[in-house]
């Protein structure tokens, strides 16, 4: 097989194209997961919510954030393991979650989670009733009944209900049915997801690495293993080689010779093109740190800065707040990595003040 030969522009374009942020944009909310295969859950709204900012990133002012209620509420879209995916991919996770269900992993951190599931067997067979005869019901209205509570050095700690919860969705067993406000809800998985048959094992590897390739243009074979998405794509697609970067990609070939056109975009902190951070800093040549958890002397770029793309570049960072209490979305700071042209001014602006649109907000610079 040909091993493709890309410089980094090339490599980068491939990534921009994948995550739909090229000149051409999608039209639709259903487009972009499609293409995208995820939406990040993250409740930090210091401008708005991930999944909906990186909508709007993509579709522009036109995406109206009650399209992925709407979508939820009538399950196109289903959220699984703190991602929101098309409904249409669940069964791509049915046989792990078999896996999960009838003890399958024997080794490592999985048997750690499996052995404590068993320990608390009763409370999980307690939940699965509780469930069936009202749910859905949020994590406060299922008793604790757990034997060996849950221990963990993180804020996880002894929450034995959610935790459980949490490894009955990798089992298979319940799913986040909705939320109130900010609040989960849980059935029984059985009336959530689609009754489509489950993907053999083997086969639904396959079609993700596939599909996780596609969005991603350009990626690892290998990477270090991920709990919840993998940065890796095994042996989808086919190899290549980025000039001054060493080891070996993988590549779409479908993105390869597609002419590009670029354009400025603001991205969210936790955006897939650049969720990779060292993929980011191997292609794109561009450091980043999400800062909030930093003390404000501490920061360069800002609470919850937005990354800057323009073509195939990441250029900068915006440090912007929405204040809906004064009705601004205050512009605290551009921060250029690279000199800006008028061009790249006159679109960086533009995406502000079409974000300021969409919020419904004044723009106000510092």
């Amino acid at each position: 097989m040909t091993v493709h030969q890309l410089s980094r522009p090339d490599a980068r374009r491939l990534a921009v194209r994948a995550q739909l942020l090229t000149a051409e944009r999608p039209q639709t909310l259903l487009e972009v997961v499609r293409g995208l295969t995820l939406l990040q859950i993250d409740p930090t709204a210091a401008i708005a919510p991930n999944a909906d900012l990186v909508a709007w990133s993509r579709i522009g002012s036109a995406y109206s954030r009650s399209e992925l209620q709407q979508a939820l509420n009538e399950r196109r879209l289903l959220e699984l393991k703190a991602m929101i995916r098309p409904a249409d991919d669940i069964a791509l996770y049915r046989a792990d979650m078999a896996l999960w269900a009838t003890g399958g992993y024997e080794t490592g951190w999985r048997k750690v989670y499996t052995d404590w599931v068993s320990a608390n067997d009763a409370c999980r067979l307690d939940i699965l009733r509780r469930l069936a005869a009202s749910g859905p019901l949020p994590s406060r209205d299922l008793p604790d009944t757990c034997v060996r509570p849950w221990k963990s050095t993180g804020w996880t700690n002894n929450r034995n209900v959610t935790q459980l919860l949490e490894f009955m969705v990798r089992r298979g067993e319940v799913a986040i049915a909705g939320r109130h406000g900010s609040e989960r809800l849980w059935d029984l998985a059985e009336r959530v997801y689609p009754p489509d048959p489950m993907v053999p094992a083997e086969e639904a590897l396959r079609r993700r690495n596939e599909r996780r390739l596609r969005a991603l243009g350009i990626a690892r074979a290998r990477g270090p293993e991920c709990p919840v998405e993998p940065l890796d794509v095994g042996p989808a697609g086919e190899p290549a080689v980025v000039d001054g970067v060493k080891g070996e990609w993988r590549v779409d070939p479908a993105l390869l010779d597609v002419p590009f056109r670029g354009r400025a975009a603001l991205l969210s902190p936790f955006d897939r093109l650049l969720h990779d951070r060292k993929r980011t800093t191997e292609l794109f040549q561009y450091e980043y740190f999400l800062e909030m958890y930093k003390p404000v002397a501490n920061r360069r770029w800002g609470y919850f800065a937005l990354p800057i793309l323009y073509a195939d570049r990441l250029v900068g960072k915006l440090d912007a707040t929405a204040d809906r209490s004064a009705g601004v979305l205050r512009i605290n700071a551009v921060h250029h990595d690279v000199e800006f042209t008028k061009a790249m001014t006159t679109e960086v602006n533009r995406e502000i003040a079409d974000l300021a649109r969409w919020l419904e907000l004044t723009v106000a610079r510092a």
